[in-house]
């Protein structure tokens, strides 16, 4: 069906750069210019592999998008709550620790209906271990990185390893 074009918007955001200087990863390259390779909302909901090692400790405990730019934005003050649908549910605001102990099959019931089942498990343990890696080195969250580290994809494997090996430097 053909849409009609809307109208472009008005650029406002003038000399700030609140939301370049607020991205973890630095993918906010110029004012209205996302190199999405190092975006951490690409990072772990898009990309299917590995995520770059230098970019795993700036993504903090995120494990699925990111909004910093869009929280830092003056403009967005104006802005309303949105859909319901994509506030924390289903205990998953908690630590991850708990998630992450999620089976495939636990994982696609809990979430069905959800944005963050079309990830998949595998991601979902690869996001997490990364947010582990990044989160204080507890008897928890070393536990819960132990029991995934013969996990059977070599992409969950790689990342717990990974977050091993940041809490034993």
């Amino acid at each position: 069906m053909p849409l009609p074009p809307d109208a472009p918007i008005e650029e406002h955001c003038g000399t700030c750069t609140a939301c370049i200087d607020a991205c973890p990863t630095q993918a906010i390259v110029a004012p209205y210019e996302v190199d999405a390779r190092r975006c951490i909302s690409y990072l772990t909901i898009e990309l299917a592999g590995a995520i770059p090692e230098e970019l795993r400790p700036l993504m903090g405990n995120r494990i699925y998008g990111c909004d910093d730019c869009q929280l830092c934005c003056p403009w967005n003050r104006f802005a309303t709550i949105g859909d319901p649908d994509f506030a924390p549910r289903n205990g998953l605001d908690a630590s991850a620790a708990g998630p992450v102990r999620l089976e495939r099959s636990e994982f696609d019931s809990r979430l069905a209906g959800s944005p963050l089942r079309r990830i998949g498990h595998e991601r979902w343990l690869r996001n997490i271990a990364v947010a582990l890696g990044n989160a204080p080195g507890t008897p928890e969250v070393l536990a819960t990185l132990t029991s995934r580290a013969e996990h059977p994809s070599l992409l969950v494997r790689e990342h717990v390893g990974w977050a091993l090996a940041r809490h034993q430097k």
